[in-house]
């Protein structure tokens, strides 16, 4: 999705601009997207969320399946996003927060190769006087407030992790006449969450994860809507290539004729 995210600042983007998201060709090809705990409620009515574990910073992220492979979203139907419900990730491009390396210090970044970035449209980052402008204002607060869910997004999945609450996820789905195995990410183990003793239980509960837990649960059973939407879309893909044969077929048909 992001392509060359840089820092702003205002002798590099005096002059830059964003226009409006108004099409989400840009995530065509992403099958996941990153969720935070926040996103779970209303996220799970729409995707499969599940849990991608980060070797290298012994972390586990939360995720939406957007696709049942990579290069595919099979939300993204004509340049738009076809769900009640868009993860902030998508919602915040082609802004983003890095980690300037002191802790807990964040910088705003651009994609500059980003499609809605340019100098001759859109809201300027900057006025004329080189002060940061409203859209610099409002992003600013969106991903400060982003980036507090995403702290309380680490400590949830840090907690299940060291209550070896996760569990690989090995699903077998059937897409048309094509057996396809789902795995390399992790759920939270039920057995286990319905197993917990009274005093884990209400120490979750007070730090307000079995809500979050509930909705990670339920998100699964999207992931029958996702086949069910991948059998649609290959039918549909089908029935539009016979059309062109057809078509191609009797053109030349027509040519023979004349």
């Amino acid at each position: 999705m992001f392509k060359n995210i840089v820092p702003i600042n205002k002798e590099k983007h005096l002059k830059t601009k964003v226009k409006a998201v108004n099409n989400f060709d840009f995530v065509k090809d992403v099958h996941i997207a990153s969720v935070m705990v926040h996103e779970f409620s209303r996220a799970s009515s729409v995707y499969p969320i599940v849990f991608l574990e980060d070797q290298a910073k012994d972390q586990f992220k939360p995720v939406v399946l957007t696709g049942l492979e990579e290069g595919e979203n099979l939300f993204v139907e004509g340049n738009k996003w076809d769900a009640s419900y868009i993860p902030a990730i998508v919602r915040r491009y082609p802004f983003a927060l890095a980690q300037t390396g002191k802790d807990s210090q964040y910088t705003i970044c651009i994609d500059e190769e980003s499609e809605f970035v340019n100098e001759e449209e859109g809201q300027s980052l900057f006025n004329e006087q080189g002060e940061a402008g409203e859209v610099i204002e409002k992003v600013k607060q969106y991903l400060t407030e982003l980036q507090q869910m995403e702290q309380f997004t680490i400590e949830f999945s840090a907690y299940m992790s060291k209550n070896n609450m996760f569990t690989p996820l090995n699903m077998k789905v059937r897409v048309g006449s094509e057996v396809k195995n789902i795995s390399g990410a992790y759920v939270i183990n039920e057995e286990r969450f319905n197993a917990l003793s009274d005093e884990k239980f209400i120490e979750m509960r007070s730090k307000k994860y079995i809500p979050v837990i509930y909705s990670h649960l339920s998100s699964l059973a999207q992931i029958e809507r996702l086949v069910a939407f991948k059998d649609e879309k290959n039918k549909a893909q089908k029935s539009e290539n016979l059309d062109v044969i057809e078509n191609k077929t009797a053109l030349e048909d027509e040519t023979a004729e004349v």
